[in-house]
């Protein structure tokens, strides 16, 4: 059995793995994922994202499952919890920033109608499909992750810095980053193909 060619980057941890298999560049058009995904890359800030990924069942649990209408109302009472919390990253600022960006997000949703109709208008709605043959190539930035960055800022978004955004961008779709020679790559062209 030949076995499947995948971007370097999960190396032999299953949970990368599974990760890499089934959800990174898949593109997200729900409110509710895309609202963890941009809490979770805060979090990863000068982290690795392994580091989020082993520890996203307790974010979930310590969040509300993301559910943003919670998150938005968080008090201090919350954060001192949240702050003791060894299942999550401790980090004060980041705690702050994840209800700031629920009550952010709460506003995009009122102007917008949804999250997702908003961000994926940087994009036209549709996927960049990026044919980059080695890690080396994949940027950390773009204008485009800059242009986005700044106007999440303006709308009070925190921990939106142009690399975090760039990896949620890859993350949630927006952008098509498997290397050229992973299986995943041509797996998601196909199917955005067939009008997914």
């Amino acid at each position: 059995m030949k076995l499947k060619t995948r971007c370097p980057w999960p190396a032999d941890d299953s949970l990368m793995i599974k990760y890499h298999d089934k959800e990174w560049g898949v593109p997200l058009h729900n409110d509710k994922k895309l609202f963890e995904f941009l809490i979770l890359e805060g979090f990863q800030a000068g982290l690795s994202w392994r580091t989020i990924l082993h520890k996203r069942e307790n974010f979930r649990k310590a969040f509300d499952k993301f559910d943003y209408n919670k998150v938005a109302k968080y008090d201090k009472r919350k954060i001192n919890s949240l702050l003791k919390d060894a299942g999550i990253v401790r980090n004060r600022l980041k705690v702050e920033s994840a209800i700031a960006n629920a009550k952010a997000f709460l506003q995009v949703r009122k102007v917008f109608g949804t999250f997702d109709k908003y961000i994926w208008s940087f994009v036209g709605g549709k996927s960049i499909q990026n044919k980059f043959k080695s890690l080396k190539e994949l940027p950390a930035r773009t204008e485009l992750s800059d242009k986005i960055s700044d106007d999440l800022k303006k709308r009070g978004f925190k921990f939106v810095g142009s690399t975090i955004f760039y990896a949620h961008m890859q993350a949630t779709g927006m952008v098509n980053d498997h290397l050229v020679s992973c299986y995943r790559y041509n797996e998601i062209r196909e199917w955005l193909t067939n009008g997914n």
